[in-house]
């Protein structure tokens, strides 16, 4: 039986921290992305792609709000925002990728399917806004929008003056069209899914489904939809080789092995920030946990090369 593996694109593997953010910009990175999980689909997997929009998604919301102001048009909340950057990123992966693979010879459908996933609405993680979206703003900057608008911003990891808005992310709790999504992967096309996480709803006291003004932790909802469906492998795409140990300390350090109990000590211990490495840490134990053999986590452009990545298994490989 051939293998099915699940690959997460971070938001960066297709809009990259300082560029401006033209579709050609998109369009390259995600090339360059899609170029590398080709050696997959040549042995054989399956393949479902998901994807992050942080940066997009924030960028769709100052669009909205631009509209507002200027235009008076009716502002879009978040979920709606969320399924724009679902089908606006899903059909350039899509697009892109069948490129990648008429150039290879190659011929496969690809599926995007717009996908809505359930939260709790009590979920703690509502309270605590952690998800950072859009672009990098001055501390001036950030602090007058947050005057303005009331958005809440934290700084960046990655620069010295940078901060991004951030808001709630709560935990996924079920992914509709699983079924579908794992049996038409299956069948041998790749399908494109749960795109930023999915857009967040919940049911109501009538079992109606209601959005949620929140951004669904993209890494976790990939590892719950990797172990709905039975993938055999987790793929995690982010800004970085490998994971590191005492990040950006002295004595950091890259790891080119984790086991379970690992990877799960150094995540009880702060090694790995919350609204950075550590949701992506979570989701490849909770995939091992719940039935995968395997999770990587490793750079964009990284994957092909399989002397980078950080390998996380229940026991360390012989």
């Amino acid at each position: 039986m051939k293998k099915l593996a699940v690959v997460a694109l971070g938001g960066n593997a297709i809009l990259r921290e300082g560029q401006e953010g033209t579709i050609e910009e998109q369009e390259q990175n995600t090339t360059d992305t899609l170029r590398n999980l080709l050696y997959l689909i040549e042995e054989g997997y399956d393949l479902v792609i998901t994807h992050g929009n942080g940066p997009q998604v924030g960028n769709i919301l100052l669009r909205t709000d631009a509209g507002e102001q200027v235009h008076g048009l009716p502002q879009m909340p978040l979920d709606i925002c969320v399924a724009e950057s679902q089908g606006f990123i899903g059909y350039v992966i899509e697009r892109m990728l069948r490129n990648v693979l008429t150039e290879n010879n190659l011929e496969k459908d690809v599926v995007t399917i717009v996908t809505q996933v359930i939260v709790n609405k009590d979920d703690p993680a509502l309270l605590k806004p952690t998800k950072r979206i859009g672009k990098t703003y001055s501390k001036q900057q950030a602090d007058e929008l947050s005057e303005l608008k009331g958005w809440k911003f934290k700084k960046s990891p990655k620069t010295d003056n940078g901060w991004r808005r951030v808001v709630p992310s709560p935990m996924s709790v079920e992914i509709f069209n699983r079924k579908s999504i794992g049996s038409i992967a299956r069948q041998g096309s790749v399908v494109i899914a749960s795109g930023g996480g999915g857009i967040p709803v919940y049911r109501d006291e009538n079992n109606m489904l209601r959005p949620v003004e929140a951004v669904i932790d993209k890494d976790y909802a990939s590892a719950l939809l990797a172990s709905r469906i039975g993938a055999d492998e987790f793929y995690i795409l982010t800004d970085v080789p490998y994971v590191c140990i005492n990040y950006c300390q002295p004595d950091e350090k890259t790891v080119e092995f984790l086991n379970y109990a690992d990877a799960d000590k150094h995540l009880k211990n702060g090694q790995f920030g919350e609204g950075n490495m550590a949701p992506k840490i979570r989701a490849a134990l909770y995939f091992i946990k719940n039935g995968g053999n395997k999770s990587v986590i490793t750079e964009a452009t990284k994957l092909e090369d399989r002397t980078y990545g950080t390998k996380i298994t229940m026991e360390y490989e012989k």
